[in-house]
């Protein structure tokens, strides 16, 4: 029995629920999570001396430990974008990281790392209060610094950043680039750390990443520091952040087993492994190659011989945002992309008795409901294993690899079946089908909008949830034939529209 303790990103469902459901379809694992009410709510940080107090404890009847850093050091993701810490800060963990490795040096350490995202819109609902107003300005000024510095500006771009600079307060840019400033010393401090063996493999992803800017900077810093120190082996830099728990717990747990299991992909689309994704910085290609690395897998071309089965449905040649499909597709997901010669592929995989999961990148932020629509005709989603479609492609990856990989031999299949339905009803059905439909039909007349729900939070859950009744009826006809659906979960975390807490049983019966 492999025991993790287990420190998530932040008290959020896809970082504290869902990594710990895909985990308990192994007999195998035992994971114990920090509980929640020491880790923070949104923008309020955790008490780290209680966090570090329950770490302490926790490991010394533990294999390996799975810690984000911005949980351990700022008290969460937010706090990490938020804080004022100085030196002393990082003093104190990188003290309280070592005595974690001197007293239990039998424990393995697995730690994720951020770097800071530079979101391109005015929102400070995750941001400090200033983004509310220069967020996007920011955002072009680090682009424009970073490609200035990197190749050259046009006369436009060259008028557009001295525009900005006029723009935007000195303080608040000395505010965010301090904070930045700060944040990369713990990326640096994270890599000696690994280099001097307190850290046995860190990851540091990339939220909302892009060609040139901020973010772009100071990951040229990071890849320097990993090239310098030869650490390429033990340090994956590559877009992400929310999938992060699923890739170290599948990693923990591939070499608690002493194996390196191999996966073979299939894409929908020609140029899909080509394609640079909505809110990502690189091809598609390459986020796997590192995403499959990290979680402790291997890519094969062997078919027939590979563990895993991931099955990557892509665009054809332009993402666009999942509820585009409903009434704007681009045709380019028809033309350049062939979609039933890809879920004929499946039924081939299924046949042979692999192990499948879909990674469903054909759009960000939601899943593809013409992709849905032909697995459950041609009777396919109870064979597959795992279904991802959320957020980011990067997300959905990293999420699909790592619950595959923790689908061994003793597989618990109700709870199999269990995660698999509620990824479908969240991915599909909330984040591409229900949402926008809500914020825009439902939330003005209750006074409530995208970023706050206020009090009207049940009103709106018990909307989210008949409008999934009605789409199960339309969607899963022949999946959910015998079967019944009892949603044992159903929470807005953050009192807004983003993310929903969702997770249903599926039992025999009608």
């Amino acid at each position: 029995m492999l025991k993790i303790v287990y420190i998530p990103l932040d008290e959020r469902p896809c970082n504290a629920d869902y990594p710990l459901n895909a985990a308990a379809v192994s007999k195998e694992i035992q994971c114990t999570m920090l509980p929640k009410e020491r880790m923070g709510n949104k923008k309020k940080p955790g008490d780290l001396d209680a966090i570090w107090q329950f770490i302490n404890e926790a490991a010394e009847n533990s294999d390996a430990a799975v810690i984000s850093t911005e949980m351990v050091l700022y008290g969460g993701l937010l706090a990490s974008r938020l804080h004022e810490l100085k030196e002393a800060a990082l003093l104190t963990y990188e003290k309280r990281i070592r005595s974690l490795k001197k007293t239990n040096p039998r424990l393995k350490i697995y730690a994720s790392n951020l770097i800071m995202r530079t979101p391109k819109y005015n929102s400070s609902d995750e941001e400090p209060e200033y983004y509310e107003e220069y967020g996007e300005r920011i955002f072009r000024y680090g682009w424009l610094l970073d490609k200035k510095t990197r190749e050259s500006l046009d006369a436009d771009e060259n008028l557009e950043l001295d525009q900005l600079k006029q723009e935007l307060p000195i303080a608040i840019i000395k505010d965010y680039e301090d904070r930045r400033s700060f944040n990369v010393k713990v990326n640096l401090l994270n890599i000696r750390l690994v280099e001097e063996g307190v850290i046995d493999f860190l990851v540091i992803p990339q939220d909302d990443s892009a060609a040139y800017g901020y973010t772009a900077m100071d990951q040229k810093k990071v890849y320097h520091a990993i090239e310098e120190k030869n650490l390429k082996d033990q340090i994956m830099v590559y877009p992400g952040a929310d999938e992060v728990g699923f890739t170290l717990l599948a990693r923990a747990y591939n070499q608690y087993k002493n194996k390196v299991p191999t996966v073979y992909v299939q894409f929908s689309s020609t140029l899909g492994p080509e394609i640079v994704p909505l809110y990502e910085d690189r091809i598609i290609n390459e986020s796997l190659k590192a995403h499959v690395m990290a979680a402790g897998m291997r890519l094969t071309k062997n078919q027939d011989s590979a563990d895993y089965y991931l099955a990557y449905n892509t665009p054809g040649k332009v993402m666009q945002e999942s509820w585009d499909q409903l009434e704007n597709k681009d045709v380019t997901y028809d033309s350049y992309r062939h979609l039933m010669t890809f879920v004929d592929e499946i039924a081939c995989a299924a046949k042979s008795g692999k192990i499948i999961g879909i990674c469903d990148s054909a759009y960000a932020n939601g899943g593809d409901r013409e992709l849905l629509q032909l697995l459950d005709k041609l009777g396919l989603i109870n064979q597959l294993s795992v279904y991802k479609a959320w957020n980011t492609n990067c997300n959905s990856l990293g999420s699909a690899l790592g619950a595959l990989a923790l689908i061994d031999e003793q597989v618990d299949h109700s709870q199999l079946m269990n995660n698999l339905y509620s990824n479908l009803f969240e991915d599909i059905f909330y984040q591409a089908l229900i949402r926008m439909d809500v914020t825009e039909n439902y939330l003005p007349q209750i006074d409530a909008n995208y970023f706050d729900l206020k009090d009207q939070v049940e009103a709106v859950l018990m909307k989210v949830e008949s409008e999934m009744n009605h789409l199960e009826k339309r969607y899963l006809k022949k999946s959910l034939k015998g079967k019944h659906i009892e949603f044992t979960e159903m929470s807005s975390p953050w009192n807004r529209m983003f993310e929903i807490n969702c997770q249903v049983r599926v039992t025999e019966g009608e």
